[in-house]
Parts: C-alpha cells; sequence; structure tokens
C-alpha cells in the first residue's frame, strides 16, 4: 500500500527500526505493508504499519526481511525518509552490538546516551546539501526523554538492562581486530555496532527523536579467553533478544506522548544556514517531508 492512500499522518506516529519480526507483538492490530517512495530510492524493505495500545506504529526492517541487506548496502536515508513521510516523530531501534566492557552480558540491553563515529560514508548520512546548508545540533544524539522511557520499561519488566554509555559505530561488515577492539575498550567505550549512527543521524535532521536498545550479542573479539565474535554465535543471541524486545516495546509505545513537542521535534529551527531565499526548489521540493513547514 502507498501512504497516499491511507492518510497516515491523523496522528504523530511512532517507529521501530529493527528486525523483520519485532511487528509479531501482541496486540499489533491491522497490520498491513507500505511501500513508500523516496528521492533518495528505496528504503530497506516494505514498512509494516498498524496499531497497538491505539498507536500508530510503523516497523521497518533494516536489513531487509530475510537480513538481505550488508551493514554498508543500507540505505539510511530513503529508510529515515520513508518514516518521516508517514508521519513519524518518534523512532526505537533495536539493534544488535557487541559488548566492549566485562559488565556487559551477552542478552543484556544497553540504552546508550552517546556515539563515537567510526563510519567513513557521511555524504549518505545527512540530507543536507544541493543548496540547502544545515547544521544540527548532536552533541546529545539520543533523546534523553525516550531513553528514560525506554528504561522505565525494561526495570518494570525487570529485564538486564544499563542506561547510558558509548556506542562505537563502524563499517563493517567485518566484525573488529583485536587492536581495534582493545583501542576502543582502553577509551573506556561500552558497546559497537555498524548501523546506529548514521540513523541518529539523520532521524536529527527529520525532527524525529530516536532511542536505541541496544542488544548485546557477544564480546567482540577482546575477550582471548572466549572464541572470538561470529555470525552463527550473534544469531543464537539475537534470537534470545528479540522476545525480550518486543516486550519493552509492547509496553513502552503507549507511554509515549501523543504530542510532537520535544526539543528533537524542533530542531530545525537553529540549524539552517542557507537564507530562505536562496533555497533551490528542486531541493526544497526533494526535501519536502522534513522541511514542509518552512515552504
Amino acid at each position: 500500500m502507498d501512504p497516499q492512500t491511507s492518510d497516515p499522518h491523523s496522528a504523530p506516529a511512532i517507529g521501530v527500526i529493527g528486525g523483520s519480526g519485532l511487528y509479531e507483538i501482541d496486540g499489533f492490530e491491522g497490520a498491513q505493508d507500505f511501500e513508500v517512495e523516496t528521492p533518495f530510492g528505496d528504503p530497506s524493505d516494505a514498512i509494516v504499519g498498524g496499531t497497538l495500545h491505539g498507536r500508530r506504529v510503523y516497523f521497518l526492517p533494516r536489513h531487509g526481511r530475510g537480513h538481505r541487506l550488508a551493514p554498508h548496502e543500507i540505505n539510511h536515508r530513503a529508510n529515515i525518509y520513508a518514516l518521516r513521510r508517514l508521519g513519524v516523530r518518534w523512532v526505537i531501534c533495536v539493534t544488535a552490538v557487541g559488548s566492549l566492557q566485562e559488565r556487559y552480558a551477552p542478552r543484556d540491553i544497553v540504552l546508550p546516551a552517546q556515539f563515537y563515529d567510526r563510519t567513513s560514508n557521511r555524504a549518505n548520512h545527512t540530507f543536507f546539501g544541493g543548496g540547502i546548508v544545515g547544521h544540527v545540533s548532536f552533541a546529545d544524539p539520543i533523546s534523553d526523554r525516550l531513553r528514560t522511557l525506554l528504561a522505565q520499561s525494561c526495570a518494570a519488566l525487570r529485564k538486564p538492562y544499563h542506561s547510558g554509555g558509548t556506542y562505537v559505530c563502524m563499517d563493517g561488515p567485518a566484525f573488529s581486530t583485536r587492536a581495534e577492539s582493545e583501542s576502543y575498550r582502553a577509551r573506556n567505550y561500552d558497546v559497537i555496532g555498524m548501523t546506529n549512527l548514521p540513523e541518529a543521524k539523520l532521524a536529527r535532521e527529520a525532527e524525529i527523536a530516536l532511542a536505541t536498545m541496544a542488544m548485546v550479542t557477544d564480546y567482540d573479539c577482546w575477550k582471548t579467553n572466549e572464541d572470538p565474535v561470529t555470525a552463527e554465535s550473534v544469531v543464537a543471541h539475537l534470537l534470545a533478544n528479540a522476545a525480550s524486545a518486543k516486550e519493552v516495546l509492547a509496553r513502552v509505545i503507549p507511554r509515549i506522548p501523543e504530542t510532537p513537542d520535544w526539543p528533537e521535534h524542533r530542531v530545525l529551527d537553529d540549524a539552517i544556514i542557507t537564507p530562505r531565499e536562496l533555497w533551490p526548489a528542486e531541493t526544497l521540493d526533494k526535501l519536502h517531508a522534513l522541511l514542509e513547514r518552512f515552504a
């Protein structure tokens, strides 16, 4: 279904980016696929929309159904733009990570507050350019209010969780060398993954409040008394983590406010440098879902 045929903008929506089965939550009703066109190409897959506890929710499988996209192949701009076009103003990212510290065990949940950027494809990690220059505030890249709601939900469900810490985002798809892993540990970083930082940067530009549920699958490769991380071990922990993620999502979604009035929802007020009269019409049209209120 195309979003233009279903009036998805009737109320601000909540997005979830993660595995392809996350929408299989008790109480999720009216599930239907949305094929959303974007000026940046196709999203990872069709987006599953429906209602949960009366809230409109859209689930986007980051790697496509069947995990067909490697980290460097994900079209993050299309993913975030598609969610914004569907009216999403809050997004929860469920993502697999390696632990860089002993205290974060496999199957724990980490709710990071910071990122350390080790990616290289920054041209595709922004919507700006083409005659409209914007520099969003990113000192605090995670929505603190949304992270707090996630922490409260984890605590209420007695899930093993840790609130705070730094997520190192690397390119992948290969895992870290031991030298890299040890260098991150020496800096006291907490977890490492391959996908979440571009999502956070683009969500901030799209005025979407974002928080992350980082699901620990392994100890990266620094823990020499254990076998190095492998795809097989990661998948086993991913499957075990899925049930916990669904429980937390089912609890937190009805607790998210219905009015998008958090700081993240107005970040572009102070971010765009180019004077309005100089904005190229073609670029403004391309970014319509983001800049509509400035048009």
